[in-house]
């Protein structure tokens, strides 16, 4: 039976993957677990050239890849904990977003908040990218904010407990 498909959202889209010259030879990205909902991007730094990444400094990380990402998509650039949490190492723009019609290299946005050098080496695993759907809505402007029992508070306003 053939499978029904939105041409927004196919059931089972595929990401498109590109390596580049000095992505060769690097794992790509793939689902650790059957529940995973991201995949590790690794870095594609030389191998003889760690790049040091000093406390409060930020670098541009190149992965080696070009992802062409189906149509009603878009990939999602985050954090991976164990490097926030043991060593101080962060994604800045965070969520980052690769839009569909994107053809670059995929690059990470790395920043040392911790108090030690970081050396980023070659295939390490810096950030992970998350696929998900996009809808684009209509844009509709409006004379007044229509009422809700929030109304306009924000920033803590519905409490910490």
């Amino acid at each position: 039976m053939a499978q029904e498909t939105d041409s927004a959202h196919p059931k089972n889209p595929a990401l498109g993957l590109v390596r580049l010259p000095h992505g060769e030879g690097l794992e790509l990205p793939s689902y650790e677990t059957s529940g995973s909902a991201g995949m590790d991007l690794r870095a594609a730094v030389p191998e003889d050239r760690p790049l040091l990444l000093l406390p409060g400094r930020r670098a541009l990380v190149p992965t080696g890849l070009i992802f062409e990402i189906p149509k009603g998509f878009e990939a999602q650039v985050r954090p991976r904990s164990g490097l926030a949490i043991k060593n101080g190492i962060t994604c800045l723009n965070t969520p980052g977003t690769i839009d569909s019609d994107y053809r670059g290299e995929v690059k990470v946005i790395l920043i040392n908040l911790g108090d030690d050098d970081f050396y980023v080496e070659r295939g390490m695993r810096i950030a992970q990218v998350v696929l998900a759907p996009v809808v684009q809505l209509a844009i509709e402007e409006r004379q007044h904010a229509s009422d809700t029992a929030r109304g306009a508070g924000g920033f803590g306003s519905t409490g910490t407990s």
